[in-house]
């Protein structure tokens, strides 16, 4: 189990769910701290930001690379010094919205890009990190987040197993004790056919760590089969209404999404339990309604037992229906009248 602040992450307390801003606030203060009073009402346990500038994320420049030029990107056609420049999260910002979060109880962090991130997240004590998919090869980053000796949580994207190893081992090495990795498909929105989650509970026995779910697919399903998988953390881009816009719209969930998802996550942990065979002490009071042998018919003492006057039927107070070809032609050594129970000692 990992501490932080009020909650604990593990397998044996609900699932962590943790709600992604990004660049939803479409660069309205306002709108930031509504997203973070509509998170705290859907009961989402974490709200997330990230930490950059257009101008410690990339160059100012076009060409190759710079512009987004992929069919089935959803951001074809922006430069990335543009789309960063619009998406970030003003660093002014930080304090209010990590204020705002803690007053009504949820967890507040960021995702830092570079080292003058991670000092600046310093000076508000953050309580962990998230480090991006795309920056988990980003060793000197990994050191210097992990040298703050706060819990850290990975996504793993696109990274192999060597890469991951190389990463777990750098932070470890370097002052992180608490370390989640999250299952991440880096396509947005991504489609459950692309998400693999039988990974989570391999990546777990791999690396020794807590394993959970950045998903970016539509809807609560992946997420809830994920937890039944072991995941212990998800994490969802978090947005008012997707019709209002914004950078990351297209794959953030609504509040009543979040709601749904808060509340289905947590029936999927509590479902997994532990192995158990045979009634459940709820299930005790069932067992009546279980098929057994009565009499169907009044019989007299000296009668042979037929398939006429004795049944297996509902309910279960009688001798089990295994029983029931050897009952077939014995006689009865008692009267006995309709719905009446065979019982054992009617046996010998």
């Amino acid at each position: 189990m990992i501490k932080v602040e009020k909650y604990l992450i593990g397998s044996e307390s609900k699932p962590f769910i943790i709600a992604e801003m990004s660049g939803n606030h479409n660069q309205s203060l306002e709108r930031a701290l509504e997203i973070v009073d509509a998170a705290a009402a859907s009961g989402a346990h974490a709200l997330k930001i990230q930490t950059y500038t257009a101008d410690t994320l990339t160059l100012n420049v076009h060409g190759e690379g710079f512009d987004i030029v992929d069919e089935g990107n959803l951001w074809k056609g922006r430069n990335l010094y543009d789309l960063y420049n619009e998406a970030y999260t003003p660093w002014e910002w930080h304090k209010p919205i990590f204020d705002r979060a803690k007053e009504l109880g949820m967890i507040a962090f960021s995702t830092p890009f570079d080292d003058t991130a991670v000092d600046f997240l310093e000076t508000l004590d953050v309580p962990l990190y998230k480090i991006a998919s795309f920056e988990n090869t980003d060793l000197p980053l990994i050191k210097k987040v992990a040298s703050t000796g706060k819990p850290m949580i990975v996504s793993t994207g696109m990274a192999t197993a060597a890469e991951l190893d190389e990463m777990v081992r750098t932070a470890k090495e370097n002052g992180c004790k608490d370390l989640i990795l999250l299952k991440c498909t880096s396509t947005y929105p991504a489609t459950p056919e692309n998400t693999n989650i039988t990974t989570i509970p391999h990546m777990s026995e791999l690396f020794d760590v807590q394993v959970g779910l950045s998903d970016h697919t539509m809807g609560t399903g992946v997420a809830v089969a994920a937890v039944a998988l072991g995941a212990t953390v998800i994490e969802k881009h978090f947005t008012l209404n997707r019709s209002d816009g914004g950078v990351d719209s297209a794959f953030s969930m609504e509040p009543a999404e979040m709601k749904a998802l808060v509340e289905e996550t947590e029936r999927a942990w509590q479902a997994l339990g532990k192995v158990t065979y045979g009634p459940t002490e709820k299930e005790k009071a069932s067992l009546k309604f279980r098929r057994s042998i009565y009499v169907s018919q009044d019989i007299k003492a000296g009668d042979t037992f037929t398939e006429e006057n004795i049944r297996i039927v509902r309910p279960g107070y009688g001798l089990e229906p295994k029983y029931y070809p050897t009952l077939l032609n014995k006689v009865a050594k008692k009267d006995y009248l309709m719905g009446t129970p065979i019982k054992f000692e009617d046996l010998i």
